[in-house]
């Protein structure tokens, strides 16, 4: 400890208090329907007390330098071109801002026309987005209040999506977190959580994806484009940022949830080359010591990460990137000694989880000439969880009741060209191929959690399958206030050679300067998870049960409406339907797949269930401007399903309604302004999860939380107020950063329910609720 606090009064005592230059703003300058680069535009600093700008040179690059630490606005202008501006550029000491910038070809360029310059974050990054979209800078993901770095996280205070507490599980519009496709630098991938689908299913505790490596990215909430196939509520587009190709760049960050190590920079000074990595180790251990009893059951787990990208731009053969993620997840529990103090199955059992998760590809993007380019990427995924669980009696005798293995291990093959004909037609076509190969065990007792039967096996296969799938969209714009978006999906599975023809449509009319209204519709499906597929009953000894199962679908319909309230301010509303069908069922039982829950499942299913969501998604939002913003957004809806009984209820995630309000204000201090101290906060106010009535007596006779499914889901946990906070000071020294952080999710305490469990002391079934606090104070530097 005393090493450590030398070196720290050392690192600041040679460090200079004078006033600090930053580091410099860097990007590039394309066309955003044909990714070609754009010579000599016009880069300025709109809020800097000093005129700073740039052209962009022959490969589209520019930079900017001289500029004292801060936020800066950064407007691109072309001659044919509509301006974009770009809001909250960070200028630091520590680490330089790359930015890139697309712009839109201006299609009446013969006429003189007032265009208003756009703002980057009222945009999605994919072009062939309509309605129902959003852009996801870095930046937002480490200062918002409740993010923790976590974009999953972050997520959940957008409009249309409800979050939970032990969950970073993505719940848009009423859906199951599991209809969620998570995407990276343009492949579907596994999902990216640590602990993923052990706390609910498309769920886990933070992404394995830290916001050091993370580029901007793009989230879909409905009627997403024709490019994004097998999936049924939303998309997560993500990308990996390139790392600097100028300048090395490194970050260390220690805190009480663990360590976290970056670094990039070129292969060679001069060159075009560059790396970027990031190593992150986790342990709930250290913040359960510090704080006893805020983390719960959540102290026992172990987490660790690695993600990389290495960029190599070629002059002739295009440029090449290689990446990876992969995370390593260990949790342990132990039985309570004291067997006078054992009331539920979680005091008297023991359990050991490990999961492996790595995806990882090369990809290769080719332009033909300045209209055509064709993008290509060969990614391989790689999954591996291994559950044990015991149960030990009064003597301390263990009986195990749970044994589930699962190796997943899946190639892909994905490109897409994309051509641009003209200023008013955009094409993008491409096809995906997928070797999905497994290896699945999965024993459980069918009388757990009292052990007295042996456990069975109802889920044991090894082979693999194939998924195809193609699409083509064309963006066509009628006139500078009118676009189209027009395209089709197709999915074919091998496995029980199903197949889908999804039509994607949608609309835009920019009705004046400050005021746009958008329609879009699009038919979109998914297939389940494939353990699903290999389930075998008793009664059925080693039938598939549900191998014939079809692909779940959904059409979507949106309307939007946007209006720029001001130059900072923004509101958007968005009523939306959801109709769907084709959802696995149980024959004459409450039961679909909509609210699964558990990350198996062993029953048998049919295509035969339906849904209904809809409702009106409201958002409000400032950007920061003058050392302030904030983000209000509102959802209103309902979710309502039939299982293979016929019978309309609500969905177990149908809460009705959520609203979020955060905001944050930072101010600039030290003796040269050259400091910043910034606190951020959020609430979260949604409705509860809903539930099945318990059955009393059948609960008592089987000394376990048994619920009438006959009345599934007529229940409802109470609302839950949910408040986060962030508040850090970042230090901007000659060449480097500091910065000390205290990040609070769950400030308040709020106690979330999380089922039943009977009570073996009382003999009877009681709510199970647990307040997780989830602290993180850290510090950082970056040099």
């Amino acid at each position: 400890m005393k090493t450590l606090l030398l070196f720290l009064t050392t690192l600041f005592l040679s460090t200079s208090i004078t006033a600090q230059t930053g580091k410099p703003i860097r990007g590039v300058v394309v066309d955003n329907a044909s990714g070609e680069s754009l010579v000599s535009v016009t880069v300025q600093v709109l809020n800097s007390s000093l005129p700073k700008g740039a052209l962009s040179d022959a490969d589209g690059n520019f930079s900017i330098d001289g500029l004292p630490v801060g936020r800066y606005d950064i407007q691109a202008s072309f001659i044919g071109y509509e301006p974009m501006v770009f809001r909250e550029i960070v200028v630091s000491s520590g680490k330089e801002a790359f930015i890139t910038i697309s712009l839109k070809e201006n299609i009446n360029e013969l006429k003189e026309v007032v265009i208003e310059p756009q703002v980057n974050k009222q945009l999605p990054q994919n072009i062939t987005a309509t309605t129902s979209a959003r852009m996801l800078s870095v930046e937002e993901a480490s200062r918002y209040a409740g993010g923790m770095d976590d974009p999953a996280r972050l997520v959940s205070a957008f409009a249309g999506v409800a979050g939970s507490m032990n969950s970073n599980g993505i719940a848009i519009r009423g859906n199951s977190p599991q209809f969620l496709q998570w995407r990276l630098e343009g492949a579907e991938i596994p999902n990216p959580t640590h602990f993923s689908d052990i706390t609910g299913v498309g769920g886990g505790i933070f992404t394995a994806l830290s916001s050091q490596v993370l580029g901007n990215s793009d989230f879909f909430t409905g009627a997403f484009p024709a490019e994004y196939g097998n999936a049924l509520s939303g998309v997560f587009d993500m990308q990996l940022r390139n790392g600097n190709r100028w300048d090395y760049e490194h970050t260390v960050q220690v805190g009480t949830l663990g360590v976290d190590v970056s670094s990039e920079g070129p292969f060679k000074k001069g060159g075009q080359s560059s790396y970027l990595f990031n190593y992150r180790y986790a342990t709930m251990a250290l913040a359960d010591d510090l704080f006893p009893g805020l983390l719960g059951d959540a102290a026992g787990m172990r987490y660790q990460d690695l993600s990389f990208k290495l960029n190599f731009p070629t002059k002739s053969a295009g440029t090449f990137s290689v990446w990876g993620i992969g995370l390593i997840d260990r949790f342990s529990q132990n039985a309570e000694s004291d067997t006078t103090k054992w009331e539920s199955v979680t005091d008297n059992s023991k359990a050991d989880f490990r999961q492996t998760m790595a995806s990882g590809g090369i990809g290769h993007k080719y332009f033909f000439n300045n209209s055509t380019f064709i993008k290509t990427a060969l990614v391989g995924t790689y999954t591996k969880n291994h559950l044990l669980l015991d149960v030990f009696d009064t003597q301390k005798n263990p009986t195990r009741v749970n044994d589930m293995k699962g190796t997943n291990w899946d190639m892909s093959l994905n490109s897409y060209i994309n051509k641009k004909f003209s200023s008013k037609h955009t094409s993008r076509t491409g096809f995906n191929i997928t070797r999905l190969s497994y290896d699945l065990n999965y024993n459980i007792s069918p009388s757990f959690p009292n052990p007295f039967l042996p456990m069975e096996n109802f889920a044991k296969s090894d082979g693999s399958t194939m998924l195809f799938s193609a699409f083509s969209n064309s963006t066509i714009r009628l006139n500078n206030e009118i676009t189209a978006n027009i395209g089709i999906n197709s999915q074919y599975f091998l496995l029980n050679e199903k197949w889908t023809l999804e039509p994607r449509v949608g609309i835009k009319w920019q009705m004046q300067p400050k005021h746009s209204i958008g329609l879009a519709y699009g038919l979109h499906s998914r297939h389940e998870k494939l353990d699903y597929y290999f389930v075998r009953t008793p009664e059925t000894g080693n039938e598939m049960v549900n191998k014939k199962l079809d692909f779940a679908k959904a059409h979507h319909i949106v309307f939007s409406y946007d209006w720029s309230l001001s130059e900072n301010t923004h509101l958007k509303i968005e009523p939306y339907f959801q109709y769907l069908y084709d959802i696995p069922v149980a024959r004459d039982s409450s039961f679909s797949i909509i609210n699964q829950q558990d990350w198996y499942l062993n029953t048998a299913l049919v295509s035969e269930g339906k849904g209904i969501n809809y409702g009106i998604d409201v958002t409000l939002e400032r950007y920061l401007a003058d050392g302030y913003y904030y983000l209000l957004t509102g959802s209103i809806f309902q979710s309502r399903y039939t299982g293979g009984d016929g019978v309309w209820r609500n969905t177990r995630l149908n809460r009705n309604y959520v609203f979020n309000a955060l905001g944050g204000k930072e101010w600039k201090m030290g003796r040269q302004k050259q400091n910043i101290f910034n606190v951020n906060l959020r609430a979260s106010f949604q409705g509860g999860d809903r539930y099945s009535p318990i059955d009393t007596e059948a609960s008592l006779l089987a000394q376990d939380a048994v619920y009438d499914t006959s009345r599934a889901y007529e229940k409802q946990f109470d609302p839950a107020l949910i408040t986060s906070f962030t508040v850090s000071y970042k230090m901007n020294k000659k060449k480097l950063a500091h910065e000390f952080a205290v990040k609070v999710i769950n400030a308040n305490g709020y106690q979330e329910p999380s089922g039943h469990f009977y009570n073996y002391r009382r003999s009877e079934v009681e709510l199970y609720k647990s307040a997780v606090v989830i602290p993180n104070i850290s510090y950082k530097v970056e040099f």
